[in-house]
């Protein structure tokens, strides 16, 4: 079993019930956040967690969170530094009353052999996908998206949870960060970027709800999903030579598409195709730089 510490941050969401209801949502930091995120806030239920997307109105990801439910409150866990979200938040949430409260917890990620094994010796139960339990003052979360494997979040003020972890076990963020790669697991900042839609990649169907309301963004996620015309997809490929993020993809002198994120201990690269381009065994050639397209990153094994 594999285990790292995770620099995320936690701001807890609260509010109150108003005498008005928005869309049938009477409590304010509900329908505030169901306003602003992508996936579906109203039908989360205590103890249930989904992904979501911050978009801006072309569509594009600007932020991402998972949204925890903990009882009538949210909390929200996020990459981005705490200060630049609760500056968003507050300055987005107009008349709405809803409150927000910074959360210092270290957040711990395991997963591999036997991991259930030990969140039930150690906690005593075990979550399914998609939920988490809580713990004392300890939440543990079945969370198989950070990197397309079946991996549990813990985040908790208690400290004592480190001696119960095998420090030989401790990885670094770059090899998660490999793990996700060879999984096709997409990332904000890598594969979710500026003037690229989620519905590109593989994991808009875990953050993105086509049947909620409206939200920034959700004119033009919907206009390509009806319209089924997203331009790219994402692909996992092999490569010879050396490549660096944001390098074109080339075939027949044609720019076919960019790479995205790259395992350079095995050779091996995410990368943005144009549809009619993105085949398996497909080779890209250019100077002394050969690519391969080993998989179409349709959906993710979670």
């Amino acid at each position: 079993m594999n285990w790292l510490n995770l620099s995320r941050g936690k701001i807890l969401v609260y509010g109150k019930k108003s005498k008005f209801s928005f869309k049938g949502i009477q409590e304010e930091h509900t329908a505030f956040l169901h306003s602003i995120l992508s996936n579906d806030i109203v039908g989360l239920q205590s103890q249930m967690f989904n992904y979501n997307f911050m978009l801006n109105e072309k569509g594009h990801v600007l932020y991402d969170f998972f949204v925890f439910k903990d009882g009538d409150k949210y909390i929200l866990d996020f990459e981005t530094n705490e200060d630049t979200i609760l500056e968003k938040l507050s300055k987005i949430k107009m008349s709405y009353q809803v409150y927000f409260e910074k959360l210092k917890l270290n957040h711990i990620f395991i997963f591999g052999e036997d991991v259930k094994d030990f969140i039930n010796t150690v906690f005593g139960n075990v979550p399914e996908k998609f939920t988490f339990i809580k713990n004392e003052n300890v939440y543990i979360a079945n969370n198989p998206l950070r990197v397309g494997k079946e991996g549990f979040d813990i985040f908790t003020t208690d400290v004592s949870i480190y001696d119960k972890l095998d420090k030989s076990k401790e990885m670094y963020i770059s090899e998660l960060n490999r793990i996700r790669i060879k999984n096709c697991v997409p990332k904000v900042g890598k594969e979710l970027i500026e003037n690229v839609i989620p519905l590109e990649t593989n994991i808009w169907k875990y953050a993105i709800s086509l049947n909620k309301g409206c939200y920034v963004g959700q004119e033009a996620i919907a206009r390509i999903y009806y319209r089924g015309k997203p331009p790219r997809v994402l692909a996992k490929l092999s490569y010879e030579g050396n490549i660096k993020k944001g390098d074109k993809i080339i075939f027949n002198d044609k720019n076919v598409g960019f790479i995205t994120s790259i395992d350079n201990l095995d050779k091996v690269a995410l990368g943005l195709i144009l549809k009619a381009y993105a085949k398996e065994e497909n080779i890209f050639s250019k100077d002394s730089t050969i690519l391969k397209v080993d998989k179409v990153c349709e959906d993710l094994n979670v």
